[in-house]
C-alpha cells in the first residue's frame, strides 16, 4: 500500500468515527427505581454488518468500553444465554456488573434481551433496526435498567454515561466493519 493510500485510509477512519460518535443520542428517565434509556444512531452500514455485529457476544469485549467479559453460555432456538462482566465508572466511582442475560433474536429487526441473574435488578430492553436508505440503518436501543444499589440521581446519571459510552462503541464497530468490507471488495 501506497503512503498515500494510508494516509487516505487513515483519514477516513478517523473522519468516520467522529461521525459515529457525533451521531449517538442517549435520553434516560426515572422510573421509579428504574432508568428507562432510549438511545439511538444513524449507522453507515447494511442489515448482515449491523446484526453480526450486535450478536458477535465473544468479542463485545473489544468494542464495548467496560465489557471485560462476554461469552455465550447456552443456546435456545432463537435465544442465546450470554454471561457477562465488566465496569461501569462515573467520576470516581467504579460499579461492578455481573449478569446473565437471554438475549432474543427476530432478524433482521429486532434483538432482545432480558436479565436472568446478576447484579441488577431487572434489565429489560432490545435493539431496533430499521434501514432508512440503502447502507444507513437507524439503530435504536430502548430498555429498562434498575441497579441494585445506586442512589437515585447518581444512578441515572451513571446509567446514562454507560449506555452512551457502550452504545457509541457498538456503532463505532459496526462502522468499522463496513468500512473494512467496502475496502476489501
Amino acid at each position: 500500500m501506497s503512503l498515500r493510500a494510508a494516509l487516505l485510509l487513515l483519514s477516513c477512519t478517523a473522519a468516520a468515527s467522529v461521525s459515529a460518535a457525533e451521531a449517538v443520542s442517549v435520553e434516560t428517565t426515572r422510573r421509579d427505581s428504574a432508568v428507562e434509556v432510549r438511545a439511538h444512531a444513524l449507522v453507515d452500514g447494511s442489515y448482515g454488518t449491523v446484526w453480526s455485529t450486535l450478536t458477535n457476544y465473544g468479542r463485545l469485549t473489544e468494542f464495548i468500553p467496560g465489557m471485560k467479559s462476554s461469552r455465550v453460555v447456552e443456546h435456545r432456538g432463537d435465544s442465546v444465554v450470554v454471561a457477562q462482566e465488566g465496569e461501569v465508572r462515573f467520576l470516581f466511582f467504579t460499579f461492578p456488573i455481573k449478569v446473565t442475560l437471554i438475549s432474543t433474536a427476530r432478524p433482521p429487526h429486532a434483538l432482545d434481551v432480558r436479565l436472568l441473574k446478576g447484579n441488577l435488578r431487572r434489565l429489560d430492553g432490545g435493539y431496533r433496526l430499521e434501514q432508512i436508505a440503502p447502507g444507513k440503518i437507524l439503530l435504536r436501543w430502548i430498555g429498562l435498567i434498575e441497579p441494585e444499589s445506586l442512589p437515585p440521581l447518581l444512578g441515572e446519571l451513571v446509567m446514562r454515561a454507560n449506555i452512551e459510552s457502550q452504545f457509541t462503541g457498538m456503532v463505532r464497530e459496526i462502522e468499522r466493519r463496513e468500512r473494512e468490507k467496502e475496502f476489501n471488495k
